[in-house]
């Protein structure tokens, strides 16, 4: 067993939890659900399995919650791994961690792994694999860092290490659930892209990218990158990129239904949101910050 607390954030999440658990359980000394006050058996379940579940009203988004837990929990080993419900560990990592982690020199406080992202059943190998993501660090030397979308655990000393192996994103909702949340996410997606242009949040940008990662970085600068492209033309440009130039199409109509979806529709309704915003209130910061907190309830002077 390893000096290891496994952190898991759920709301409604029955359909998953016990996959995700049970892939850990037998190499963790502790997991911790951090519940959203589900109504479903989210709980239920993750008790029979003898997991201790805290419950915190959701504070608006998954680096708050996080950060909540880091601070809350009666955490007592050295290292801590990240996983949302609808992820698990493949059986190739587990055996990497179970061999490797120890030997891990005191320098190192952060491990980043490759995420395999499977999508209606099926691993989408082309088109965006791998993501790498720094999940497993030391206890107390690292935070998840503030952001609406796409939030990284971000060290605050030492250095990183990335495994061989991957850990999996496997949802098992509909798409219409899918698509659904996708909805929610864009108007997240449209301030974070907006905040590039008029500086919209009231974040501490001191050293932004500090010990998330290499590909983290290079994924905030074509970010920001993407950002200064015409709207709707970089949705297009950016779903021909994933579907045909890294050869997504390939990978039958599974392939086709994700990389449409989430790199061509997902993408395009985030523009959407943008040309509305800009619509109403031109380019002017303080009429944007205002059309966001009225309209999206999101308020980036609080952020």
């Amino acid at each position: 067993m390893l000096d290891l607390t496994v952190i898991i954030l759920t709301y409604n999440e029955q359909i998953h939890i016990q996959r995700c658990i049970e892939h850990i359980l037998p190499i963790t000394k502790q997991i911790y659900i951090v519940d959203s006050f589900s109504s479903d058996n989210t709980i239920g379940i993750s008790k029979k399995l003898g997991v201790e579940v805290f419950q915190n009203k959701w504070p608006g988004d998954q680096a708050k919650q996080f950060n909540w837990a880091l601070n809350n929990l009666p955490i007592q080993t050295k290292w801590i791994l990240r996983l949302d419900a609808d992820e698990y560990l493949t059986d190739e990592l587990i055996e990497e961690l179970k061999l490797e982690l120890p030997k891990l020199p005191e320098a190192t406080t952060g491990v980043i792994f490759k995420r395999r992202h499977i999508y209606l059943g099926k691993w989408m190998k082309r088109g965006v694999y791998p993501v790498k993501l720094l999940r497993l660090f030391q206890y107390k030397k690292a935070v998840c860092e503030q952001r609406l979308m796409d939030e990284h655990i971000q060290l605050l000393e030492g250095e990183s290490i990335e495994f061989k192996h991957d850990f999996v994103d496997h949802n098992l909702n509909d798409l219409s659930w899918w698509s659904t949340k996708h909805v929610g996410y864009a108007i997240r997606e449209a301030v974070e892209l907006l905040d590039i242009e008029f500086n919209l949040l009231n974040k501490n940008e001191s050293n932004p990218s500090i010990g998330i990662g290499k590909q983290a970085e290079e994924k905030r600068k074509k970010k920001a990158s993407y950002a200064s492209k015409p709207l709707f033309l970089r949705s297009l440009f950016y779903f021909i990129y994933r579907y045909i130039i890294k050869l997504g199409f390939t990978e039958g109509k599974e392939a086709f239904l994700w990389h449409f979806l989430q790199g061509w529709w997902y993408r395009t309704l985030v523009d959407a949101k943008i040309f509305e915003i800009k619509k109403a209130c031109g380019n002017d910061r303080e009429k944007i910050i205002d059309y966001i907190r009225e309209n999206y309830n999101i308020d980036c002077r609080s952020m």
